[in-house]
């Protein structure tokens, strides 16, 4: 009988700015802590401990230090890379973590023919199998052909970082079916940012909310305690930290909309709290550089706010036709967006290389439009922190 923590989707180093970044990585030192307050025998993080393969040395850094408290605490980690921290050299820093002794990747494969052959970690009688997940779903094909080797009379965790057709909803993406992965007492899933439980397969949800969208459903971060001694009893730990205000407002006009969204503000308690901005509606006055954004934020954070958010995906404006005179033929994306920028300034302007930068990303061999799409769409969704 044992009692483990799992964990998954961490993405440290995630959030461009730093107070949520901060905010992040002390989620990650609450779970930490928490592991060692209760003396779990192990700890899985099912992929995605990292937003990327190569993450920055600072992070890096305090990374480590958490693990040391682990290793002190005789807790060992297991993990599996994830479709952010996954890379298709197979170098990643989470080779690192594991030669200096802080955690096992318990990926083991045996190629025999048809058959991917996934052999197991064994550690105090429960043997612990793993496949990584990949970019836009590519490891699904390949799971489909997974077989469990054999480990008589020993508890069986198989960790997964993909998208479980019983979880995905109606979202339009390639899945890997339930029913047709067999063999392990428990599976511990990630890449879904979802509590969510079917049978044996359970998502623990993120540690914390990795995007604005996140942090309105979630408000906050999470993994999954599990006591085999219990039947397998889930008991899940809340990682609160800060108290999250949420705001929409329904815009028609530009030119006044500052002082409305102040004035709303002004009602409601901010000390300490992440401040979620979210307009919709569409422009009939004005445009969006007519709001004034850094004036609402200063506000908030004299009011004590610790961080404040904004949302205008569904803020549309009336379509106005643009004429320009290129001088430079030979630069015309560039000349284009430096005119625009001039005549219509907003900070909006500052992401439009970077989005143009995401809709060139080119279709991968192998891929389907399905998969491209997605993939296309949370690389746009990362630069407008939608």
């Amino acid at each position: 009988m044992v009692k483990f923590a799992h964990m998954a989707d961490v993405h440290l180093g995630g959030w461009k700015q730093q107070p949520m970044q901060d905010l992040n990585f002390q989620s990650f030192q609450m779970a930490v802590k928490k592991c060692i307050d209760l003396k779990v025998d192990f700890v899985l993080i099912a992929g995605d401990l990292f937003d990327s393969a190569y993450p920055p040395i600072e992070i890096l850094k305090e990374t480590f230090a958490e693990f040391r408290k682990l290793k002190e605490a005789k807790i060992p980690c297991f993990i599996i890379a994830g479709s952010h921290d996954y890379s298709v050299s197979g170098k990643t820093f989470l080779d690192v973590l594991e030669k200096a002794g802080f955690c096992k990747n318990v990926f083991q494969l045996e190629e025999k023919e048809d058959i991917l052959l996934l052999n197991p970690v064994i550690h105090e009688g429960v043997a612990l199998y793993g496949y990584p997940g990949r970019k836009s779903g590519l490891e699904i094909p390949e799971l489909r052909k997974i077989k469990l080797n054999e480990a008589p009379g020993m508890f069986k965790i198989f960790m997964l970082h993909t998208t479980l057709d019983k979880a995905k909803g109606s979202l339009p993406i390639d899945s890997l079916e339930a029913d047709l992965i067999s063999g392990a007492d428990y599976y511990a899933m990630g890449h879904l940012h979802i509590d969510f439980k079917y049978k044996n397969f359970v998502y623990p949800g993120p540690i914390f909310p990795n995007n604005f969208q996140e942090l309105e459903d979630l408000k906050q971060g999470g993994f999954y305690i599990v006591d085999t001694s219990l039947g397998n009893s889930l008991e899940k730990i809340n990682l609160k930290t800060k108290n999250i205000e949420v705001f929409k407002f329904q815009i028609e006009n530009a030119l006044v909309a500052t002082e409305e969204i102040i004035s709303k503000l002004d009602l409601v308690n901010l000390e300490d709290k992440i401040v979620l901005l979210r307009l919709i509606g569409e422009l009939s006055q004005g445009k969006h550089s007519d709001i004034k954004f850094q004036q609402i934020e200063d506000f908030a954070k004299s009011k004590g706010a610790y961080f404040v958010l904004r949302n205008t995906h569904n803020l549309k404006s009336i379509d106005t036709q643009i004429e320009i005179e290129i001088e430079d033929d030979a630069n015309l994306e560039e000349e284009t967006i430096k005119i625009y920028s001039e005549e219509n300034p907003s900070d909006f302007n500052k992401l439009i290389p970077q989005l143009m930068n995401s809709l060139a990303i080119e279709k991968q061999e192998g891929e389907t439009n399905e998969n491209f799409n997605l993939r296309l769409l949370d690389d746009v969704k990362k630069v407008i922190d939608f």
